[in-house]
């Protein structure tokens, strides 16, 4: 029932989509752009991730079939497309193969399975089809925000992140510093952060196949989540980010001639009253909250219960997908603080409805949200103040953000399941020998027994 209610939600919110991408953009939206990768070439995205995602089901056998469909489908297309000389996005020619493939599964599931077996299959092509429609969910709306919102709303960030310190404008002139080896590293972090994702979600689900169910809780629902909601916040708060509205970024027909100042990365903004200016209609309007660093997070905690090597790997992708945020002037330092408290939340309510909502779950979620709200709130209507007064206002962001994060660490614990002591097997006295001799009636030992005085 939780999945078909989920399904039915899911079908109606992109439908939903769909409609508006064409009434506010006059562009198809996310179903229209799916169904047209059948047989056009695809836009680059995880295409063959959601097919790794929908192979955990299958047996190493099916998975090998299943891959190698894939790959010789994908070579038909491109060998078509390279013979009628057929138009690709940004040259990528791979993708229809994986695409197939899971449909295929899709139809085996409801015409050769039947029982769980059908349910299971069909959950992993679901799993894995929602990661790709993810993609194309976040383009649509992206494109929404940029056509419906006209004014962003930089100014009030740039004000708020004196508080911080500017970390962006600091990263930038330490990225530009570290010269092209670090750029081009955390580019391909930055932009390969679905890939992380696919990586900690496979080791989640690797036993999915042997058990025949899987797990209550992984990170893609955390990440689907994350994607879902966020959007809508973008609606509330239009933002471009420090590279579009202060720096030479460009973005289309945006850049300079948009920017309230050409400033980013090598001279802090004034500390003026701020106001919304307005800005072109084709930059996403995407950062409050930094999605990338709500999901960065996302996989960091997910990792922590893996081997050690993906453990470092999620600590790494952190780390290195705030540098590239900041460092690219791709978001202020508290679109940073409002993306771990977004996330952290949005995980909260996740295990909180798996496990079962219980009085320190709900405290939890609703702690969050409060202090997400807060955020927000703080960020619109008080970033004078905040610049102003910068050694109390900057402390009180990051312990905001501590407090969240120590109450996440902390309830979880609870959460955890305490392995029981080990049984100790019970210490029995030992049986007493009777060390009373036995003796004839004449004093003499019996037969059998010793004489300690002999």
């Amino acid at each position: 029932m939780l999945w078909a209610t989920a399904g039915v939600v899911t079908l109606g919110f992109l439908i939903t989509l769909e409609i508006a991408a064409r009434h506010y953009t006059g562009q198809p939206g996310p179903m229209t752009n799916q169904a047209r990768e059948v047989i056009f070439a695809p836009k680059p995205g995880p295409l063959y991730g959601g097919l790794a995602l929908m192979m955990v089901v299958l047996t190493w056998r099916e998975r090998f079939i299943a891959a190698g469909a894939a790959i010789g489908i994908d070579a038909v297309f491109v060998l078509v497309r390279w013979a009628v000389d057929a138009e690709t996005l940004d040259g990528h020619f791979f993708g229809n193969g994986a695409l197939w493939v899971m449909l295929g599964y899709a139809v085996i599931a409801v015409t050769r399975r039947t029982g769980r077996e059908r349910v299971l299959l069909l959950k992993a092509v679901g799993l894995g089809l929602l990661l790709v429609a993810g993609r194309k969910t976040g383009d649509t709306w992206l494109l929404i925000t940029a056509k419906t919102r006209s004014e962003v709303l930089d100014p009030y960030l740039a004000t708020a992140d004196h508080a911080l310190g500017n970390p962006s404008w600091l990263a930038g002139r330490i990225l530009q510093a570290t010269g092209p080896i670090s750029t081009r590293l955390l580019d391909l972090v930055y932009a390969q952060l679905a890939v992380a994702a696919v990586v900690v979600a496979l080791y989640q689900l690797r036993n999915v196949a042997a058990e025949r169910r899987f797990p209550s809780h992984h990170l893609v629902r955390t990440f689907l989540v994350i994607g879902l909601l966020g959007p809508a916040i973008y609606m509330i708060f239009p933002v471009v980010g420090p590279i579009f509205a202060y720096g030479p970024g460009t973005s289309g027909t945006g850049g300079v001639q948009w920017a309230v100042a050409d400033l980013w990365p090598d001279t802090l903004p004034p500390i003026n009253t701020p106001h919304p200016v307005p800005y072109d209609a084709i930059t996403p309007r995407n950062c409050m909250p930094s999605l990338h660093t709500a999901w960065a997070t996302a996989i960091f905690i997910h990792s922590r219960k893996g081997p050690r090597i993906l453990r470092f790997a999620g600590a790494f992708w952190l780390i290195a997908t705030l540098s590239a945020t900041l460092g690219f002037g791709y978001h202020y330092g508290v679109d940073l603080v409002a993306g771990v408290v977004f996330a952290l939340t949005i995980e909260a309510a996740l295990r909180s409805q798996e496990r079962g909502w219980d009085r320190a779950g709900l405290q939890l979620v609703a702690y969050g949200a409060a202090v997400f709200a807060a955020l927000l709130m703080s960020y619109r209507y008080l970033p004078m103040e905040m610049a102003g007064h910068p050694w109390v206002s900057g402390p009180l962001l990051i312990l905001a953000m501590t407090s969240v994060i120590y109450g996440y660490v902390r309830t979880t614990k609870l959460w955890e399941p305490k392995a029981a002591p080990a049984r100790q097997p019970e210490l029995r006295p030992a049986p007493q020998s009777d060390q009373r001799e036995a003796v004839t009636p004449a004093g003499v030992p019996a037969p059998g027994t010793t004489n300690p005085y002999s």
